[in-house]
């Protein structure tokens, strides 16, 4: 066994998963996996730069990560980028600052690698070897990953809940003509993604990150979050269909009544649960398989 610890900072939350890995049995024990709201891709869509107060949120979850991981005494650990770090001009900063707290440099990656980890962690442990999707709706991009044991064809999109919240919603609870604007940048990424990748090829539909697994919570009636309860739950499209028109129709304070509802998710989870939703309908899906196996896990194994 190896212990690692894996780090995947996006553009609305900052995630560590510390494990015990065995490349040889394929087993990763999880000891520590925890999430915290940063929204480092605050505003980026619109300035190019990354905010001085996401930065301090960012380095403060870094600073809390860094105490988890000398407790376990993690042997390697890897620290992932994604789509804010890509788009920003001063990503250079946030290098610095992640480099002086955890003593590794992040790694801003492509949405082509992030796709590549995000089906590892997605599949690894699913039975079978049928064709599947893995679509990973992130606060920047979304990511669709087609394949069986390995990856055959990826595309990262920018149709994150945290850019198409900033871009279009600016009412309460969302206007028509928001939810509209919304489903178009959607659908015009889908179109965009079917060129590199064949949706409508796979047998199943695997989904991944906060908008997914939030909507699952809903679906199932939790009365708080239940990781265990939401991993592998199957959730069909008319359960998808009927949160999505509810979301909408809320106002900011009733979707953050619902049980389940992350705070920092309370305000970008509307445009996530639409991509969810476009993503079942246009590839003819009648059910989502949930993960909370993602590309945490896929940056555990490519440590290990």
């Amino acid at each position: 066994m190896t212990r690692v610890a894996a780090i995947d900072c996006g553009t609305n939350s900052i995630r560590l998963l510390v494990a015990d890995a065995d490349p040889a049995t394929g087993q990763l024990v999880e000891l520590d996996r925890r999430m915290t709201i940063v929204r480092l891709g605050q505003g980026v869509d619109r300035t190019g730069r990354l905010a001085p107060e996401a930065l301090e949120r960012t380095f403060a979850a870094c600073r809390e990560y860094a105490a988890v991981i000398d407790e376990h005494g993690v042997e390697r650990l890897r620290f992932v980028a994604t789509s804010a770090s890509r788009d920003a001009e001063n990503r250079d900063d946030f290098v610095r600052g992640v480099l002086a707290v955890l003593g590794v440099e992040p790694e801003v990656i492509s949405g082509d690698q992030e796709a590549e980890f995000s089906f590892t962690g997605a599949t690894k442990e699913l039975p079978g070897h049928e064709e599947r999707l893995v679509v990973d709706i992130g606060g920047g991009s979304t990511e669709f990953v087609i394949g069986r044991e390995r990856v055959e064809a990826a595309k990262s999109v920018d149709i994150g809940c945290v850019r198409l919240t900033e871009r279009h919603v600016r009412s309460d609870p969302p206007a028509p003509a928001e939810i509209a604007a919304v489903r178009a940048d959607i659908e015009a990424a889908l179109d965009l993604a079917e060129r590199t990748v064949p949706l409508q090829g796979a047998r199943t539909l695997v989904g991944l990150a906060g908008s997914v697994t939030t909507v699952a919570g809903i679906a199932l009636g939790l009365d708080a979050y239940d990781s265990t309860a939401i991993h592998h739950a199957r959730i069909s499209v008319e359960q998808v269909k009927g949160i999505v028109q509810k979301l909408v129709d809320a106002t900011h304070d009733e979707r953050a009544a619902i049980p389940v509802m992350h705070p920092g998710r309370v305000d970008v989870i509307v445009a996530g649960a639409c991509v969810l939703l476009a993503v079942m309908e246009r590839i003819g899906a009648e059910e989502v398989v949930v993960s909370e196996h993602d590309i945490l896990d896929g940056i555990a194994w490519s440590v290990a």
